[in-house]
């Protein structure tokens, strides 16, 4: 036990101080928090690994992080967009999936399953690493990141459902379609259903909060409806983080339900909305760390052959074919300014901790073998650490073309 809490400790530390010092030369600080993780992880000094203990905090971090999100999204600004969310989704999905599948396929000639797994992969878009730096740059609230916000969940549930494909199609040789049907429908349901719930269960948590005795009684309750909304989302097939997005959509100011006699019962004043913002914050920017720490920890780059000609030239188209295939769903699908197109192109790009799942599964399941293994490894990295830094170098660059007009 002792040892856990050192650890900790140290994850905190050192997320805090890379990213203060990150934060200071004016770079995104979920940078050094991923470095934090990488210098303490198995890549350099090797003081902690990501045990199942900190997996799990990590994972507590990101579903706090997306119910933060969902707290300060507009309904009607993401109702705005229409579309265009569906468009960038479906395009960063099949664009990457198709190039994938060809390089790994056609011009490297991998195993048929191997190549679905690639392709698979390359799909992900890591929501909390492009909800931090957006966060950071103080664009959380502007038009592209409400398209990137709905694209990275219908993304996930994309992800999702396309790794329960290809882990089927890795045991039986075949894919059972009344089996993903299910798993599609069971989705829909939950992102229909969840925010009304929360709602309903919200407004006793509100009029309790009036009558209780003893303080604290708001933020333990909604972290205890959060973490539920987290466990029926993984219950029915989706992530747990869609658990967390969805409780704080319920509990925005802009949410509210077209239903005449419940609306007075169930809208909130926004009073009550920023005392529950007010209460949360210190609890979501003491975990979210805490999961961008453990993505640094998961990139063993010990484990890379740097050596091996093959692990370069997969990696390389690889991650050609990772950044072309989530940046053209931006670019070229949307009808917008080059600026937002820039933006959202960008955005979709990291991979982070949804590629990683993937990866694991693959090694875990012998889909993939070490060398495999390392290339993904290698594009993930390299796409995790790159959209930060390529996004605050875009908004600089945007905003000194601006001035000078």
């Amino acid at each position: 036990m002792e040892e856990f809490f050192f650890q900790l400790m140290l994850i905190l530390f050192s997320a805090r101080l890379l990213g203060e010092l990150a934060a200071r030369v004016k770079i995104p600080s979920v940078i050094g928090e991923l470095f934090a993780g990488i210098l303490i992880g198995p890549s350099l000094l090797n003081w902690i690994q990501p045990t199942e203990i900190i997996k799990i905090l990590a994972e507590i971090g990101i579903v706090l992080l997306l119910f933060e999100v969902g707290l300060e999204t507009e309904i009607a600004r993401l109702a705005k967009t229409g579309l265009k969310p569906l468009i960038v989704a479906v395009g960063g999905v099949v664009i990457p999936f198709v190039l994938g599948f060809i390089v790994s396929y056609q011009f490297f000639q991998l195993d048929l399953l191997v190549s679905l797994f690639i392709a698979s992969t390359l799909t992900a878009t890591s929501i909390g690493i492009t909800v931090r730096v957006l966060t950071d740059l103080k664009r959380q609230t502007s038009d592209e990141s409400q398209i990137v916000l709905g694209a990275a969940v219908i993304d996930d549930i994309i992800g999702i459902i396309l790794l329960s494909m290809v882990y089927e199609f890795s045991i039986s040789g075949g894919v059972n379609l009344p089996n993903v049907g299910k798993i599609i429908l069971f989705i829909l349901l939950f992102l229909i259903l969840a925010p009304i719930a929360a709602k309903c269960i919200a407004s006793l948590i509100k009029y309790y909060d009036a009558k209780s005795e003893i303080p604290g009684l708001v933020p333990t309750s909604i972290v205890t409806l959060i973490l539920f909304f987290g466990w029926i989302a993984h219950k029915v097939g989706a992530p747990e983080l869609l658990g967390g997005f969805a409780a704080g959509l319920a509990l925005s100011k802009q949410f509210y339900l077209p239903v005449g006699s419940l609306r007075k019962f169930l809208d909130f004043d926004e009073e009550f909305s920023k005392k529950v913002e007010k209460k949360m914050k210190p609890i979501v920017h003491l975990f979210a760390p805490i999961f961008f720490v453990t993505v640094g920890l998961s990139l063993n780059l010990r484990e890379i052959q740097w050596d091996s000609t093959f692990v370069w030239f997969l990696s390389i188209s690889i991650l050609i074919v990772a950044i072309i295939g989530k940046f053209a769903s931006g670019f070229l699908l949307l009808k917008e300014n080059k600026w937002i197109k820039w933006a959202v192109g960008l955005a979709m790009i990291p991979r982070g901790e949804v590629g990683l799942i993937f990866a694991e599964v693959g090694l875990n399941n012998k889909i993939l073998n070490n060398e495999l293994y390392a290339a993904m490894i290698i594009v993930i990295a390299i796409t995790t650490i790159f959209t930060p830094i390529g996004m605050r170098y875009f908004y600089s660059m945007k905003n000194n073309e601006l001035k000078n007009k």
